[in-house]
């Protein structure tokens, strides 16, 4: 029992929750959509707005910290659960201009701008599905959590990024600049679900504080409140899980298509120069060069996609260089022989010179076991090989070799001996030789 005492008294809202009456304050306020509010409003499109034309997501991460929109969102969700219907009114009002500003911003911007690439960022935001819903829903019970709380941090800039409620209006501005519907539909509703599931949030969070319901309310407009609500949560919840439910299917198409390219990458000498996979519609292109493929070979392959359970796939062959025919092709097999060639000889030279390298020290070894049967007084021999540089451009390969004594030494004679023996030995008059 200690335990659980401990457990609900570490998860308790309640005990660090507002002032009922400064929670409804702060609802309120940031409801309203006029002067500062709604220029901010404004500014953050804009940068919104750039941020996906330059694909930037720390741009687009900065238009969603200053964003106003979660106000009137909380205060809809808020005002649903304490039946305060003027106040939805009101809130929905500045919501739906909130909306309509922003997409006509979004949209002149687009109309303006230069650039008119979709870019990842903003793909990215035409695809929503329940993995959408589920950020959404988090995020807003971490939002209205964070307004209930004394202690607010910065969790209301988080839920902000999370949630991304701007970029999905630019998204949808940039589709109607550009007269596309599916840009401007799917970025639309991917706004709609963000919208409805912080809403839910702020209703789940407002009845589980027991926020105060200060006017007298019938039973049947509780009723109705509770059918609008789930009707909302149903329409936009229903195609969000059929869309993640086509996400997981492509994302296991692509990975049976990707083992499936990797055993077929190489056959009866073709090579899978490149391969595409489009998991939407569910063909896989591959790009062989080398032989040409025949129509067996083509069905054989085919036969091995049905091992990786890709029966519906629909596979695209296509014949980049071929061995077999053709006056260019034989041409182009030609300079990639001569390539190989010219690699081959600039390895064997790379091969020499590394050989040489590794061999210099062992000459040292070389002359002493050869100078030692002479001059017994030899203990030791060092040999290099440097270059002299003089006042000139001009520079001098020169050999070096340090030979070590015993403490009886040599006489100058037999020095003189021993470096002229070098120079022969050595093919060079460049030697300086250096006795210790």
């Amino acid at each position: 029992m200690s335990l659980l005492r401990k457990f609900l008294t570490y998860t308790n809202l309640h005990s660090e929750m507002d002032d009922y009456d400064v929670i409804h304050e702060s609802i309120q306020k940031d409801i309203i959509f006029k002067g500062t509010n709604l220029w901010i409003l404004v500014f953050a499109i804009f940068i919104a707005s750039i941020g996906l034309n330059m694909n930037s997501t720390a741009v687009i991460i900065g238009a969603m910290l200053i964003s106003p929109l979660m106000g009137p969102i909380n205060g809809m969700g808020y005002s649903i659960a304490t039946y305060n219907f003027a106040l939805f009114r009101k809130a929905l009002k500045n919501f739906a201009f909130a909306v309509i500003a922003s997409l006509f911003a979004s949209t002149v911007y687009f109309l303006l701008s230069p650039v008119s690439t979709a870019h990842s960022e903003l793909l990215a935001r035409t695809s929503p599905t329940i993995y959408d819903v589920l950020i959404a829903l988090f995020g807003g019970l971490a939002g209205i959590v964070a307004i209930s709380s004394r202690q607010k941090g910065n969790v209301i800039p988080g839920v902000a990024i999370a949630t991304a409620l701007m970029p999905p209006l630019c998204t949808a501005g940039y589709g109607l600049a550009n007269g596309d519907m599916t840009f401007f539909l799917g970025a639309f509703y991917l706004f709609t679900i963000n919208t409805v599931f912080i809403g839910i949030s702020s209703v789940l969070i407002s009845r589980f504080l027991k926020f105060p319901i200060t006017s007298l309310v019938k039973e049947g407009q509780k009723a109705k409140v509770v059918r609008w609500t789930s009707f909302v949560i149903a329409i936009t919840l229903i195609p969000s899980i059929y869309f993640g439910y086509l996400l997981v299917q492509a994302e296991r198409f692509t990975e049976r298509a990707n083992k499936f390219i990797a055993e077929v990458s190489v056959y009866q000498g073709s090579y899978l120069l490149k391969n595409d996979i489009d998991a939407r519609n569910r063909t896989i292109s591959l790009i062989y060069g080398g032989n040409d493929l025949s129509k067996t070979d083509k069905q054989e392959i085919t036969k091995r996609a049905t091992a990786y359970v890709l029966t519906d796939a629909t596979l695209i062959f296509k014949q980049g260089f071929s061995f077999n025919e053709g006056k260019e092709n034989v041409n182009q097999i030609d300079k990639l022989k001569t390539e190989v060639n010219r690699l081959n000889l600039a390895l064997k030279e790379n091969k020499k010179d590394t050989d040489s390298i590794i061999s210099k020290p062992k000459i040292g070894k070389q002359l002493l076991m050869e100078i030692k049967t002479l001059f017994p007084e030899i203990k030791a021999c060092s040999y290099a090989e440097t270059v002299s540089f003089g006042d000139s451009t001009k520079t001098d390969a020169i050999k070096i070799v340090v030979l070590e004594t015993t403490k009886k030494g040599l006489t100058t004679e037999s020095r003189n001996r021993i470096n002229s023996w070098l120079k022969k030995r050595l093919e060079t008059e460049k030697v300086k030789t250096f006795f210790e």
